[in-house]
């Protein structure tokens, strides 16, 4: 499950992307808040975090604000959410980025909950890296495009 703080950079990186193909003017962070449905006191601290990987940029003075610097088709969802959430991994010792073995773990070459979630993260992985920014702005119907089925109030 992703958080708010995910969800609200997603958002915001969404409303920065509509923009970029406007006329070019920065957005002010209260306008990114109130696009975005995200709240400000969260934002601020989100698009810090957003400007120090280089995803977007920001303008002093009048024109001033918050832009998108890279192309929506080259921001991966999986680099924001590691950026925004930290490794993707399930467990510790299938993290890429961040392995670390398991302190229980005896011999992770006959782990058995190591064989189940990993069989399941590199499928979760093949997706999420080959999503981009782009996809999200643009896919208007993301449950057909992935078949899930409509919200019923249970998992």
């Amino acid at each position: 499950m992703i958080t708010h703080k995910t969800k609200y950079a997603l958002k915001a990186l969404m409303v920065l992307a509509d923009e970029a193909g406007g006329d070019g003017d920065a957005l002010r962070i209260e306008e990114v808040a109130l696009r975005s449905g995200a709240p400000k006191r969260f934002l601020e601290h989100i698009l810090l975090d957003l400007k120090r990987a280089g995803l977007i940029g920001s303008r002093r003075g009048r024109n001033g604000g918050y832009e998108l610097i890279k192309n929506p088709a080259h921001v991966s969802l999986a680099e924001v959410l590691r950026l925004i959430d930290g490794p993707l991994a399930p467990l510790p010792c299938l993290s890429r980025r961040a392995y670390q073995r398991c302190e229980d773990c005896t011999d992770e070459a006959t782990c058995r909950v190591r064989a189940v979630f990993g069989g399941f993260y590199a499928t979760y992985l093949l997706m999420i890296e080959s999503l981009t920014l782009a996809d999200l702005k643009a896919d208007e119907s993301p449950l057909e495009r992935f078949a899930l089925p409509t919200p019923s109030g249970g998992e």
